[in-house]
């Protein structure tokens, strides 16, 4: 018997809000004053599915630095007081971002699974009034493992008190679909940032917000 889709679990960066763009800048600006140059394309071949910290590790990885601890918190939140600067006075809520979360609202229960600081999350939510349509979010440093890994989507299952067959996600990168499929999920991508070819793990794929619908997730197979 098909499992009904009770619940949506939305990624946040790239899929309701353009803040990639600003998360690339912000760690420009910190990784600048190392003498370290992130271009636009190694961030969004090599980093975009990371959380901060798997970000900063990744790149100390790459460069051969030493991290600790102290460093690593050092670097994130200097990212985060660049990052917040620029989203306390800018609207990154894609368009048609709020209709879709309206609509779907009506009819499931709705949540967040973010590799992005839940300061950060609530921050732009609150400036678009749309904070009270989620029941929850799962955001950076609330599981053990952070994306690809499953952790963030076994939570949010967990916490709509849902089999994670009975939530559908939506992702706009390989590693968010990773974690979604690992975790059970049924899983949508969108192709806000990267193209359909690699999206091809998503059970189905949209073109923008605008095509998530209701219909379109009792037409989807289980």
């Amino acid at each position: 018997m098909a499992t009904l889709i009770s619940a949506i679990v939305f990624d946040f960066d790239g899929v309701l809000a353009d803040s990639e763009p600003l998360h690339l800048a912000a760690y420009q600006e910190v990784l600048s004053g190392l003498g370290v140059t992130l271009t636009r394309e190694e961030y969004y071949e090599s980093y975009l599915g990371y959380d901060d910290a798997g970000v900063f590790t990744a790149l100390a990885g790459a460069h051969g630095w030493e991290m600790d601890d102290v460093k690593l918190r050092t670097l994130i939140a200097e990212k985060g007081r660049v990052f917040d600067a620029v989203i306390e006075t800018t609207d990154v809520i894609y368009p048609g971002a709020a209709e879709c979360i309206e609509r779907l609202s009506a009819e499931y229960a709705l949540g967040i699974a973010s590799g992005a600081l839940r300061p950060e999350i609530e921050a732009i939510l609150k400036r678009a009034r749309l904070d009270r349509h989620f029941r929850f979010i799962v955001a950076s440093g609330d599981t053990p493992r952070s994306k690809p890994a499953p952790d963030p989507y076994l939570r949010a299952a967990a916490l709509h008190a849902l089999a994670p067959a009975a939530c559908l996600a939506i992702e706009d990168s390989h590693w968010g679909i990773v974690s979604a499929k690992e975790a059970g999920l049924s899983c949508l991508g969108i192709t806000t940032t990267y193209p359909r070819g690699e999206l091809t793990m998503a059970d189905h794929i949209i073109d923008s917000l605008a095509e998530f619908t209701p219909e379109l997730i009792r037409s989807l197979k289980r």
